[in-house]
């Protein structure tokens, strides 16, 4: 318990003092948003694409920082000490919001834009499920520490445009025109295949939709959840091997020998989170020996005692250390300590987890924040960018909030 004190008490300063004042930095007074770039070298550039995904996050991740407050996780003195007040955190989300109500949200055929110019006008107007999925986070999560009616109305009806528009009788579909068209899958395909579909795209749904039901309640949503949970059981979790599949044809039939460390440690976690949610005997008896199966394998397979491989394409292990990948697998490894409390090494991982991160992954350069990638050894990968399109406090800022609640639950 001491540990899981101090982790907490670590990780809330990292959170106050370093995570939340770079993000404010950020903000845009003149145009709106976040800036979208900020180079390994720490140059920003006010005239990046603002990518839609990340100004959701950003709104998801003030908003959640704010109910921490309003929880008891962090407290005014603690926020007055940092250098801001807790409404501050309010305001952040709120300035997220406008900038994703009146620019990123495609007013004529609806559904969010992929990217925006600087100035807020459409760039890439692609309209993407998984893009969607993040805007439903942000805006449940805006409605929730605000009270606002038209963020939780608004995340609605991108359900039913997701529902509507981006599905099949098998699964959810990728990628849109701006007018829903179906067009081709670059923007979630990697590792050189094409996919039509993506384990990737199917957990940010099913995690998007976990807090829309969370805080509306709406017996559609949860529909849909337990519809995904056996997706993920019958087609994309591989019992034989111990993980996810990654990418898939029309039928959910793998394309890529591929391995995701990240995704499945991820993925465990948001499940688990996802059956506390609906709270019902027969999918959780279902799914949670599916959520221990993968924390199992990637502790075995991904994890060195210190910290966390990237992924495994074909037998071929990739080990640089990515930011967000390091983040999960902590989050990852203490909740499945807390629901298996006999697994000690699953702590004592979490913990290590911690370790390299301070040591490697946080940049300690004034104005700066995470590496985006170190080497095995914890040296940066140069060239890499602070910020960018995918580049958000969605994970690390996550990581804090969810280390200091499990720590308060545990008291």
């Amino acid at each position: 318990m001491n540990s899981l004190l101090q982790l907490a008490e670590e990780t809330k300063k990292e959170l106050l003092y370093h995570i939340i004042p770079f993000w404010m930095s950020l903000r845009d007074e003149r145009y709106g948003g976040y800036y979208g770039w900020l180079s390994y070298d720490l140059k920003l550039d006010k005239q990046a694409e603002k990518g839609c995904i990340l100004n959701s996050r950003i709104t998801w991740f003030f908003a959640n920082a704010y109910m921490l407050y309003k929880d008891g996780g962090i407290t005014g003195e603690e926020c007055q000490a940092a250098g801001y007040s807790p409404e501050r955190l309010l305001e952040e989300a709120k300035h997220g919001y406008a900038f994703l109500t009146e620019h990123c949200i495609d007013r004529e055929n609806g559904g969010i834009y992929w990217s925006l110019n600087y100035d807020g006008t459409p760039l890439d107007t692609t309209k993407h499920t998984y893009n969607q999925a993040f805007c439903i986070y942000a805006l449940s999560s805006y409605y929730e520490a605000s009270g606002e009616k038209e963020a939780l109305a608004l995340a609605l009806e991108l359900f039913d445009i997701i529902e509507k528009r981006c599905t099949d009788e098998v699964g959810y579909l990728e990628a849109f025109t701006r007018d829903f068209r179906p067009e081709s899958n670059e923007k979630l395909s990697e590792n050189g295949v094409l996919a039509d579909k993506t384990m990737n795209t199917l957990l940010h749904v099913f995690e998007a939709y976990t807090e829309l039901y969370r805080v509306s309640g709406e017996p559609k949503v949860r529909e849909r959840l337990t519809w995904m949970l056996g997706i993920f059981a019958e087609k994309v979790y591989n019992p034989a091997k111990h993980r996810q599949e990654v990418f898939f044809d029309a039928q959910y039939r793998t394309i890529l020998d591929l391995h995701s460390y990240g995704h499945d440690i991820e993925t465990a976690w948001l499940m688990d989170r996802g059956l506390d949610v609906l709270d019902e005997t027969a999918w959780r008896e279902r799914m949670s020996p599916i959520t221990a199966d993968l924390v199992a394998e990637v502790y075995r397979t991904a994890f060195n005692g210190e910290s966390f491989a990237n992924e495994c394409e074909k037998g071929v292990v990739n080990t640089h250390r990515i930011w967000w990948v390091q983040a999960e697998a902590l989050v990852g490894f203490l909740n499945a300590w807390q629901r298996m409390p006999e697994h000690e090494e699953y702590l004592k991982a979490a913990l290590c987890q911690w370790e390299f991160i301070k040591k490697y992954v946080i940049d300690g350069r004034d104005g700066s924040e995470w590496f985006w990638e170190v080497n095995e050894d914890g040296s940066p990968i140069l060239g890499r960018p602070i910020v960018e399109p995918w580049k958000c406090p969605y994970h690390n800022g996550r990581m804090c909030i969810e280390v200091i609640r499990r720590a308060s639950a545990n008291l």
